[in-house]
């Protein structure tokens, strides 16, 4: 019983961070980049705060972040493509979204490179940047292929990702910092 209480937490703060990231990249900073931007070709976002979580997610819970984010990144998928969201097309990003960051983990530790978070040592902050910025490659790669997107479709979500993460990893730092400065 308190496994599946620890699950659901997980999964409702994880999926709720993803929505939140998707809600506010879609309703304040779309908006801003269509009007700095209106000649700007591409409708992806060239500050995704999602990739953001996706990494952290992942760097935290590992394998169970496939899970955690998966009803989130379904609810902004249907929200953004409706009944589109069942298409075999959407399915399958939605797999590489919830997958690709998980497995890069991994593969780096089954190499030997152990990212994950210890008690025992602190948190390597590049690395888990490095790899949200290898994971962008892929998952913009991998996503733009199942969609047959143009090549101005990978680089804006390459930016928009790579964007997002570090922007995210720097408001939480920052956060923190409050938080730490002022407690109570």
């Amino acid at each position: 019983m308190i496994a599946l209480r620890a699950w659901a937490i997980e999964t409702a703060a994880a999926s709720l961070a993803y929505v939140a990231a998707s809600a506010l990249t879609f309703t304040v900073l779309m908006p801003l980049q269509n009007l700095y931007f209106p000649e700007y070709p591409s409708r992806a976002s060239l500050l995704f705060l999602p990739h953001g979580v996706r990494v952290l997610c992942a760097w935290l819970l590992g394998w169970r972040a496939i899970f955690a984010l998966l009803p989130g990144v379904f609810i902004v998928f249907a929200y953004l493509g409706g009944s589109d969201v069942f298409l075999p097309s959407r399915l399958l990003a939605i797999a590489i979204a919830v997958t690709t960051v998980p497995a890069v983990f991994y593969l780096f530790k089954a190499v030997g490179w152990d990212l994950f978070p210890r008690p025992d040592r602190k948190p390597c902050w590049i690395c888990v940047m490095g790899v949200g910025v290898i994971t962008s490659v892929l998952v913009s790669a991998l996503t733009n292929l199942v969609f047959g997107s143009a090549t101005v479709e990978y680089i804006a979500f390459l930016i928009g990702d790579i964007s997002g993460l570090f922007f995210l990893m720097l408001g939480l730092y920052f956060a923190f910092r409050f938080v730490d400065k002022h407690p109570g």
